[in-house]
């Protein structure tokens, strides 16, 4: 299987991008989140120059449910007769375009002043099409990668691992600065599990996000580095 990975980033808020993926297989693409609604008009013109079209596009797969990640998810399901795959843990956030759903809930103050912000406007929110979980494959849409969960930045957190190493990590990790992981955690203990769990992982490069793609073992040597600088 021949993928070639386009990397479409996005404005997403303050000085900060937003990452979409739009990979092409032997058998059409696939697209890895989708931005935040704002820039629709920019992720269709990406689309259209890479040649993906209503018959070519074969499934939109959401790494969790925040609005900057599913913002053109309803909307291009509609335009492109596509189907939407997101883990049920974080089904609720899309369907009710509440980004604090199933999360750890914050103080009452702070949870309104950024529902403001971090809100799925209604025309956009959605019902995915289906779950995915741990352990499923996406071959049938002709992407030979494995769905894994890695949850920390929300629950339904889940990454896509291919054959050949690459893995899109959604926002477990980042590479605004350096290779680590993303800031904003909703379960620190769960993410530093998730990061764990990578260890027992063939990966080459991830494509996070938000940042630059990196080497996983430029993430390994940066952990590596923080571990011997905080015991000195």
């Amino acid at each position: 299987m021949t993928l070639e990975i386009n990397t479409i980033t996005m404005p997403f808020m303050f000085r900060f991008t937003v990452n979409c993926y739009l990979v092409r297989t032997d058998s059409g693409f696939i697209l890895i989140d989708s931005a935040k609604a704002g820039v629709r008009g920019e992720i269709e013109q990406a689309l259209n120059n890479a040649g993906c079209t209503p018959d070519n596009l074969k499934l939109i797969v959401l790494t969790h449910g925040d609005f900057d990640h599913c913002g053109n998810a309803a909307y291009l399901r509609g335009k492109y007769g596509v189907k939407v795959a997101l883990h049920d843990l974080d089904r609720g956030m899309v369907e009710r375009g509440d980004m604090f759903w199933n999360r750890k809930q914050p103080n009452f103050l702070m949870k309104n002043l950024m529902g403001l912000l971090v809100r799925l406007p209604k025309a956009d929110q959605f019902t995915p099409d289906f779950g995915i979980q741990q352990g499923d494959y996406l071959t049938e849409y002709g992407f030979d990668a494995e769905v894994i969960e890695i949850p920390g930045h929300s629950k339904g957190s889940i990454g896509l691992l291919t054959v050949d190493g690459d893995l899109f990590c959604g926002d477990l990790l980042a590479n605004t600065d350096k290779p680590a992981l993303w800031s904003i955690m909703d379960d620190l203990e769960a993410a530093h599990a998730s990061v764990e769990k990578l260890k027992g992982m063939k990966i080459n490069t991830v494509y996070p996000g938000h940042g630059q793609p990196f080497s996983m073992q430029a993430f390994w040597d940066q952990q590596a580095g923080a571990e011997a600088e905080s015991v000195r």
